[in-house]
């Protein structure tokens, strides 16, 4: 299944969402959440994009400290997954581990480093 990136820009704020075709979504495959891909793999020359988070088919985030790609139920007392209404409160939810694998569906990604062409041109020329 094609991962759904988005890829946030900290410069003007905004995001941009494409679809990867799978002979990119493999280059992604295996990743964890902080790790620094190039962009060349993904049809973005020049850039390098950090790994941010993501969530599962299903809807499930993806936690940074949680091991693994599989889903597991653990206590969480903050984001991502869970926001409290008050301070203290924690609940067992279930979540998807930090290595990315093929049950991911969405894939968000900040950019670290630029290219020489805007963000802009490139997605809109694969689309």
């Amino acid at each position: 299944m094609p991962f759904k990136l988005v890829i946030s820009d900290p410069e003007n704020g905004k995001a941009i969402q494409y679809e990867l075709d799978d002979a990119k979504t493999n280059a992604l495959v295996g990743k964890s959440v902080g790790d620094v891909v190039e962009g060349d793999a993904m049809g973005l020359p020049g850039y390098k994009l950090r790994i941010t988070g993501g969530s599962d088919s299903s809807g499930f985030p993806v936690r940074p400290d949680v091991h693994g790609s599989g889903k597991k139920r653990i206590l969480v007392r903050g984001p991502p997954g869970f926001r409290p209404k008050r301070r203290g409160i924690a609940r067992r939810k279930t979540v998807r581990g930090r290595e990315l694998s093929p049950d991911i569906s969405q894939v968000n990604v900040r950019i670290e480093e630029r290219g020489s062409a805007p963000l802009e041109e490139l997605v809109l020329k694969e689309a």
